[in-house]
């Protein structure tokens, strides 16, 4: 079928029609646009050449077609405001719980309760204390087996560490070999929960940030 001067009059028309309109809208409403496009088609066809039956067709199948599709983009977009509106419900639900995590510790002089994992052929272990530029401050030796210990906070002189925040690991050896290191895990009270590009981020009491899928456990804060 040729290219005639019908269907760029077609196209003329639908295009002053369009640009008379929203460019959201132009798709999704223009269906009496596409109407007189093929009128004008059919008033101007060649009658020597006349449009095939079944071209109509496959006109009327692609707007169609693509008339659905932005209706359902429409639809995708509204699910996706009110889902993200039940997230943000969701996230409320975490401020205020303690969670239970691998994460630094936040010390303001008082002790802290850490729960530590050994390595089961362990026969003894060592606390190791980092400072937030990483630096080794502490090193404390414990008795290799897992469970909850008070970390008073003190330095190898004995005297207490500063105020701040400080990630604490536990060093398990057999023997003078090291047999692998392992982050304590400490109890804290969440004070906001938001959402980061996809990814829940609990902001802890003492300031830690971490991902909501690093949480081991949820409990209600002691009042």
């Amino acid at each position: 079928m040729e290219v005639s001067s019908t269907t760029q009059a077609a196209a003329q028309s639908g295009q002053a029609t369009a640009a008379t309109q929203p460019p959201r809208n132009a798709i999704s409403s223009d269906f009496e646009t596409f109407i007189k496009m093929l009128t004008t088609q059919m008033e101007n066809q060649d009658p020597l050449n006349p449009i095939e039956s079944a071209d109509f067709a496959v006109q009327l199948a692609t707007f169609s077609t693509v008339e659905q599709q932005v209706k359902t983009n429409d639809l995708l977009t509204s699910l996706a405001d009110r889902i993200g509106g039940l997230g943000v419900a969701q996230l409320s639900g975490w401020v205020g719980m303690t969670a239970r995590a691998q994460m630094p510790v936040s010390f303001d002089g008082a002790p802290v309760s850490l729960t530590v994992e050994a390595s089961a052929e362990a026969d003894n272990a060592e606390l190791v204390v980092r400072n937030q530029a990483g630096e080794v401050v502490s090193r404390q030796v414990v008795p290799g087996e897992s469970g909850t210990m008070e970390w008073a906070g003190l330095d190898d002189t004995g005297a207490p560490l500063p105020a701040g925040t400080y990630a604490i690991s536990l060093e398990s050896y057999r023997g003078d070999e090291l047999l692998g290191s392992k982050d304590v895990i400490v109890h804290d009270r969440i004070v906001e929960a938001r959402n980061d590009g996809g990814q829940t981020i609990l902001v802890m009491a003492g300031g830690q940030e971490i991902a909501a899928s690093e949480v081991l456990g949820l409990r209600e804060t002691d009042s």
